[in-house]
């Protein structure tokens, strides 16, 4: 197996976010229980860290990783997690106190609980993101149909939209699976997943490309993988920066899948740690409703899904299989499936100029959905990484005046990989 090079220059997704409430900090540490509160002082650095195999021991202390972008790094860490990354030979250069940067970024008072803050309006809280998929269904009833794929842990159903041009009927068709906000935080992903709906809905009847789409293909859409940890993000009208779900040792939703999970050091054993991988696989509730809606579609011994885009916020990014490992290719992923998934993201960036690559060249991540989608049903499945490249502590919150132009930005990959989808090899030449 052929030994990737690690790329230096991208934005790690796994940034905290804007705003939290009285009494609690951000960072790490700030992801715990539900309820639990932190007063651990984090501060701001800079950190040189060329490879993939330094930019993976600097997240291994459990460090909020803002941004890779170049040599640098950006984090945010403990006292006591600066000293351990001293340890280690890293130069830190220190860049602020977390919580006064925080406060310069907090919204006005004129905030509404249980909702976005003023300047974030146009995003979709779990009621007002239900009405959308229920209004696609009532308007367009020939070609939408809303299903829940189960609760979450706070009872919140997750919801799936199908759009097909024989909604009600279980056709042998290539089957498309959208999914959004597992971390809670990233909202102009529910957008993403929204927008997409609209534009096979809405265009079905007036454009006949859509209309092409949607009669030979099954599209499936999950707009909020993590509505209870999106709903809490949002509680007090202030953002939390919250990432995991809600369950007592909340858990990284995306560190929670089976296929190797906790394998290889891309995730925390540690319930304080913003990658919390859990006790065991599977055992959010979140990631058993995905599995089971998935391991549903296995139809006759086939997987109806043949392709997939997980969507998160932020960086710009088009990433592909394996998190898990920095080979190219590993048992279960050959040459030409290698290829395959290069070629294709790398087509599908071009379409929104977003940085194409593995997803292990930023560092290694393990227990994730695309890693097991693709490692356990061979689903052609991507990573991206919305708007913005860079930003700091405020690269979750965009405002929502990027909404329309951040979302659109994708409209071409979506078409893409939606062609691909009766036979993704062809994009190499390859027939199935």
């Amino acid at each position: 197996m052929r030994k990737r090079r690690g790329l230096i220059m991208a934005t790690a997704g796994v940034c905290i976010a804007l705003l939290l409430p009285s009494g609690v900090t951000a960072g790490a540490t700030a992801q715990r229980a539900p309820g639990e509160t932190t007063t651990v002082k984090q501060d701001i650095y800079d950190i040189t860290a060329a490879t993939t195999e330094l930019r993976g021991s600097v997240a291994a202390t459990g460090v909020d990783v803002f941004s890779v972008h170049g040599r640098r790094m950006t984090v945010s860490a403990t006292p006591e997690q600066a000293k351990l990354l001293r340890d280690k030979g890293f130069e830190l250069k220190h860049q602020g106190d977390l919580q006064q940067e925080l406060a310069k970024l907090t919204p006005g008072r004129d905030v509404t609980t249980n909702d976005f803050p003023a300047g974030y309006k146009g995003y979709h809280n779990y009621a007002e993101m239900t009405a959308e998929l229920r209004k696609a269904e009532s308007d367009f009833p020939n070609i939408a149909k809303v299903s829940s794929i189960g609760k979450s842990h706070e009872g919140r159903e997750i919801w799936a939209i199908k759009i097909s041009d024989n909604v009600g009927t279980d056709e042998n068709e290539p089957e498309v699976l959208f999914n959004c906000n597992i971390h809670a935080r990233e909202h102009l992903t529910v957008e993403m997943c929204l927008r997409i709906v609209k534009r096979f809905t809405t265009g079905y009847a007036t454009d006949p490309a859509i209309k092409k789409v949607v009669d030979s293909r099954v599209i499936w859409v999950v707009p909020s993988v993590n509505p209870d940890g999106a709903e809490y993000d949002i509680a007090t009208g202030q953002f939390r920066s919250w990432r995991k779900n809600r369950q007592t040792q909340s858990t990284d939703i995306n560190r929670n899948f089976g296929y190797k999970w906790g394998c290889c050091g891309g995730s925390s054993g540690s319930s304080g740690s913003e990658t919390y991988r859990g006790p065991s696989a599977f055992s959010a509730p979140e990631t058993q409703r995905v599995r089971d809606f998935v391991n549903s579609r296995v139809v006759g011994g086939k997987q109806r899904i043949t392709a997939n885009i997980d969507f998160h916020t932020y960086s710009e990014l088009v990433l592909w299989p394996f998190g898990y490992t920095k080979d190219d290719t590993a048992p279960g992923l050959n040459a030409d499936e290698q290829k395959t998934f290069s070629t294709l993201g790398r087509q599908m960036a071009q379409t929104n100029g977003y940085t194409p690559q593995q997803g292990s060249d930023l560092y290694v991540t393990d227990g994730d959905i695309t890693d097991w989608l693709w490692g356990q049903h061979k689903i052609w499945t991507y990573t991206f990484e919305m708007y913005p490249s860079e930003g700091g502590v405020g690269g979750f919150y965009p405002k929502d005046t990027v909404i329309e132009r951040e979302t659109a930005r994708n409209d071409k990959a979506v078409d893409l990989l939606l062609s691909y989808a009766d036979c993704v090899p062809r994009v190499i030449g390859k027939t199935c």
